[in-house]
Formats: C-alpha cells, structure tokens, sequence
C-alpha cells in the first residue's frame, strides 16, 4: 500500500483532497487524523505539517508527498519530482517598503532581509554577488520592515494583498512555485505499480480541466467550414440526421476560446448548441 504525507491545513490541503476526490480516491478528511486508508484504493494519507514533508519522503516515512516546490526547494531532501500538480501556485519574491525608490537588486547590498526561505535567498544573493543579512523568522515575515526588524522581505506572494496592507511592495521575483507530488528513490515495484494507476488518474483529471464537450446541428453545406473552425483533439465526430440537409457535430472546447468559437458556430448556421462539462479525459 501506498503512503502519502499531505500538509495538514490551508489551500495545499484544499486542493490535495480535491485532486483525490477527483480521481475517485475516497479519503476520509473530516476527522484529520494523523493516518487515514482511503476506502477504496490502496493509499493511506499521511497528515503532516508542509515542512515535514519532504524529510518525511526521502527518509521512507512516505513514500509520497504533495508539497509545495517553495518547501521541496528550501529543504533540499533526497527525493523525486514524480509531477507538477498545476495547482497551489505562488512565487517566492524580495519585496520594500513602497515609500523606498528601488533602483535594482544592488539596493539589498548590506541590508537586512528577513525570511522563512534563507537556504533559497541565499543562494540567490550568492548567485548575483550580494552581501545581506539574512534574519529566520517563521511566520508573519511581512510586519519586519514596519516594526524595524529588517529592511526588507522574502517571502511567499500569491495575490500581493498581503504586501499591500503591510506598505509594501514585490520588487525581485525569484522563484514561481506550485504543487509537487514528490516520491521516495526506493519504491518496491508494487507501490509504482499502484503509483502509475494512481498518476493515470490525475492526468485524466488534469486533462478534463477547462474543456466543454459541445453538441450541435450543422448544415451539410456549411459543415467544412465549421469544423475549420474547431480546435478539437482530433477530428469532431459527425452523425447523421433524419434531416439530409443537417448532422450533428461533437467536439471538445477549450474554455479559454469558447465564447469566441461558439459565436463563429452560430455565424455558421450551427443550431442547437449543447455544451456540457467534462469530470474526466483520458487521451
């Protein structure tokens, strides 16, 4: 049986269990235990601080684990990158009171940075010649500057919000981050087995994100016009009607150009539009 560690809390947590449910894997989330065996597949999640995480794969405590790449990164543990999840992104950033005039990362020469990623910050600094002091603190690293503990941050931004109602501004993106499924060097060959059935699952549901499946009557006469217009998978599926003139078209759209394409449909004479949303792909 399979074991992953998943952080215990927040928005990684979120989308984790989602990603699961997804993928039809029933893991019982509510009573946040520190050991839960899904019911119906043979993993068994591992509820851990994102901290703990990686150390907690490279030793074989897990043999999986869903963590953030800002966390994977920092740590430096003796693991593999099995997948991006595409999910829980944010990026590791320098930022400066907002009052401060930012003439280029030379400015951090001989300040005081403070942070929760030093082993990240430091490489970096040490990558472009910079000499900081660098101050670990854990949590809340956005009040430093105000209360005169440091000159500057580094730290996590998602929305930028929090930089915002601190007077502060991102000046230097460093790192993008986002959700790793991690996994331990030395699985047995039964637990990859049961990895890549659990991996064929999540790219199913990778697959289906942001698409439609739409169903239409097209005229015969405008037909190769429509599916010119289609940037379906492959080539659209045409049925016959009782109709001579008329047949009915099936493709998948992406979401991002929907609104654009249904429009040229109907331009086209295209009818009856049908759209539906598609829970699982598999190409």
């Amino acid at each position: 049986m399979l074991r992953i560690a998943v952080q215990s809390k927040g928005r990684l947590f979120e989308d984790t269990i989602n990603l699961l449910t997804e993928a039809d894997i029933k893991v019982s989330a509510t009573k946040r235990t520190l050991l839960v065996q899904a019911s119906n597949f043979p993993l068994e999640v591992l509820y851990l601080r994102d901290d703990d995480i990686p150390q907690c794969v490279a030793s074989g405590v897990a043999d999986l684990g869903v963590v953030g790449e800002n966390e994977f990164v920092e740590r430096g543990e003796d693991a593999d990158v099995i997948a991006r999840l595409g999910f829980s992104k944010c990026r590791l950033s320098l930022a400066i009171p907002k009052e401060i005039d930012y003439p280029g990362l030379e400015w951090f020469n001989g300040k005081k940075i403070a942070t929760s990623y030093p082993n990240i910050l430091r490489q970096f600094m040490q990558k472009n010649g910079i000499q900081t002091d660098i101050h670990v603190i854990n949590g809340s690293v956005e009040i430093s500057p105000g209360i005169g503990l440091a000159n500057g941050i580094f730290d996590i931004v998602s929305s930028g919000s929090t930089l915002v109602s601190n007077n502060l501004r991102e000046v230097e993106v460093v790192m993008q981050s986002e959700a790793l499924l991690i996994g331990n060097k030395d699985m047995d060959e039964e637990k990859k087995k049961t990895l890549q059935e659990m991996l064929f699952r999540f790219e199913a549901v990778r697959n289906a994100e942001d698409k439609k499946y739409v169903r239409m009557n097209a005229p015969k006469a405008k037909l190769q016009e429509i599916v010119d217009v289609l940037p379906g998978l492959k080539s659209p599926t045409i049925i016959p009607l009782a109709d001579e003139d008329w047949c009915s078209v099936h493709t998948v759209l992406d979401q991002k150009r929907f609104w654009e394409i249904i429009g040229k449909l109907k331009e086209l004479g295209a009818q009856g539009i049908l759209v539906t949303p598609i829970e699982k792909m598999i190409l």
